[in-house]
């Protein structure tokens, strides 16, 4: 289980069991139906925090997903932020049934780390990548450069992340998460060959989303 669903989980299972304990002494129905109301919260929770493990492909060329989810848009635009020219940008919607654990897409140095506070548009809105809540993140690489974005949604408005500027982090490293259904923007410098298609399902730290075509 991902460490930051721990508590609101533990606390969920702790009142599902004193409502079972209740209905041992007060065989009343808004009690039971409560009771099973929060048992259904804990099972979700339990659900949505899991944390599986997963393993990048043996490929050094290759960017793989930040994220679970279904590929919603691919389209080519300017990213003047730290790409700082054209780039693909491949838009991720994670829905809550979705794992919610971030992952490196590729081995390098933070160079470029913001947070910016905004909106709450529903995350598949194409309006979302620029006016929603989101951290964004730049990575140097041996190769380029790439930057991705953690996009908070309608319901999910808790963006949480592990990253420091000048940190070395590793492709497929866990680095934060999303509470609650969200979307993560990955823009790509033109020497990657981009290997996803929208519609396509996505699996975070080993979907290969490109390659780098340069050394």
């Amino acid at each position: 289980m991902a460490k930051e669903g721990i508590i609101i989980t533990l606390w969920t299972a702790l009142l599902f069991v004193l409502f079972l304990l209740a209905n041992f002494w007060y065989r009343a129905l808004p009690l039971q139906i409560i009771t099973i109301g929060i048992g259904i919260i804990f099972l979700f929770h339990f659900y949505f925090f899991r944390d599986p493990e997963r393993t990048p492909p043996a490929n050094d060329r290759a960017i793989i997903s930040p994220a679970d989810g279904r590929v919603i848009e691919i389209v080519e635009e300017q990213e003047n932020r730290f790409i700082n020219g054209p780039a693909t940008r491949i838009s991720i919607f994670l829905s809550v049934f979705n794992v919610h654990v971030n992952r490196i897409p590729y081995s390098g140095t933070i160079a470029y780390l913001d947070y910016k506070h905004g909106e709450f548009l529903a995350a598949f809105d194409n309006k979302s990548s620029e006016l929603n809540e989101q951290s964004i993140i730049g990575i140097q690489t041996g190769r380029g450069k790439i930057l991705f974005k953690q996009i908070a949604g309608l319901i999910a408005r808790r963006i949480v992340y592990y990253l420091e500027t000048g940190q070395n982090v590793q492709s497929g490293e866990r680095f934060g998460l999303i509470k609650y259904g969200s979307r993560v923007d990955v823009f790509l410098e033109p020497g990657v060959k981009i290997l996803v298609k929208p519609k396509d399902k996505v699996i975070g730290g080993e979907t290969i989303l490109g390659e780098w075509q340069v050394d």
